[in-house]
């Protein structure tokens, strides 16, 4: 439960860092002057693996990379909100903040009463809104559709879900064809225009024609449609080297740079193994620290150094030997806890938040977000794909 004044702060603190990604994204596949005034190191761009060098010149509707942003956020010991990490590629897990509040208005309607709950039962619709506003210049009337990798993903249901709260169809690769450098989805009255892919499948998926040979995923000729202007996806192609974790640590000064402005959500204190100090610093107090690699995502590769045995501080201390530009490191926060029913008990466990940040030509927060909860007792790892929950988050007016 998220008092105004908490949810204010998160709310303006979110926005404020889409802001910064986007301005960020499309200066560095445009004039580059963050890198030219040293304020973002160039080998931390064009040597990430998520850097698209096919984005250089191309205009995005709106200047708008990041139509879908999830931030996590976590309170520390010290009752201050800062921000774990920024997930501006394709995040998920907004289908079970949505299925989480119709399963507590049907099964404790009576929790509602007098409460002023924000509603979170609107974010298909102004998804969907938000979307239309990134279609193609001229486009009046734009076809949306969810681009999916199918049935097999593991995250396919809250694809269908999304379609469904949409409006839009679901489709996938295989549904859709590029012709005169304009796609269309393929339909039973034949061909279709499309304005517009909500896309949740990775880059070098997309087009097999410009990224993997191999994939039977994305759509032959797709990249060169978008290089027309002819078609929109959300997010952008490339967004992920803004997300990436070496990046982050410079998120507060670069919303210094082209905000003029202070971060209302500040970082947690991140030190680049890439750097000479930092590297030394990481490696003296391994046991201390919480190291991440810059690239992934779900959890994956997260060591806890006062949680973790001395053989997995041997090995991460060797993979970071190894190739230290792909690590950072952070002191462990104590994420706060909350009630959490375990075998029939309430006990406590340690959550986090992660709020969606909708963006057309203005930016939107869904009031609540996705509160992910780690089921076992003392983990600070709250990911789904590592075994965690998720609860219904109130925000109350």
């Amino acid at each position: 439960m998220l008092t105004p004044a908490d949810w204010e702060t998160i709310e303006s603190g979110s926005i404020q860092r889409v802001q910064t990604l986007n301005l960020l994204l499309a200066d560095i596949y445009g004039d580059q002057k963050a890198i030219k005034d040293g304020i973002l190191p160039a080998d931390l761009v064009f040597k990430n693996p998520n850097y698209r060098p096919e984005m250089v010149g191309l205009k995005v509707p709106e200047n708008c990379y990041v139509n879908v942003c999830g931030v996590d956020v976590v309170r520390g010991g010290d009752g201050q909100f800062v921000v774990l990490e920024d997930n501006a590629r394709s995040p998920s897990g907004v289908s079970y903040v949505v299925e989480n509040r119709q399963l507590m208005r049907r099964t404790m309607p009576h929790l509602f009463e007098g409460m002023n709950v924000r509603p979170v039962l609107d974010y298909g619709l102004r998804l969907h809104r938000a979307l239309c506003e990134a279609a193609p210049a001229g486009v009046s009337d734009p076809q949306v559709v969810l681009l999916s990798p199918g049935p097999f993903n593991s995250a396919y249901f809250e694809h269908v879900f999304l379609a469904r709260e949409m409006g839009i169809p679901l489709v996938t690769g295989q549904d859709m064809v590029v012709e005169n450098d304009k796609l269309y989805m393929r339909t039973t009255g034949g061909l279709m225009p499309v304005h517009v892919i909500y896309r949740r499948i990775n880059d070098e998926f997309l087009d097999p024609e410009v990224f993997r040979e191999d994939s039977m995923l994305g759509v032959p000729g797709l990249m060169r449609a978008y290089a027309k202007g002819n078609v929109t996806i959300a997010n952008a192609v490339g967004t992920g080297v803004a997300d990436d974790k070496g990046v982050y640590a410079y998120i507060p000064r670069l919303i210094k740079y082209y905000l003029d402005q202070d971060a209302i959500l500040p970082n947690v204190p991140t030190n680049l193994c890439r750097e000479k100090d930092g590297l030394q610093y990481t490696l003296d107090n391994l046991d201390k620290l919480v190291t991440k690699p810059v690239g992934e995502a779900g959890g994956y590769g997260v060591v806890i150094g006062p949680r973790a045995s001395l053989r997995e501080l041997e090995v991460t201390r060797k993979a970071i030997e190894k190739d230290p530009a792909n690590y950072i490191s952070q002191p462990m926060v104590e994420l706060s806890v909350s009630p959490t029913l375990i075998g029939g008990r309430v006990e406590p466990r340690h959550v986090d938040l992660r709020p969606f940040c909708v963006t057309g030509k203005s930016t939107w927060v869904l009031p609540g977000g996705l509160t992910r909860v780690a089921l076992k007792k003392g983990s600070l790892v709250v990911n789904s794909s590592q075994g965690g929950g998720s609860k219904d988050t109130w925000v109350l007016e």
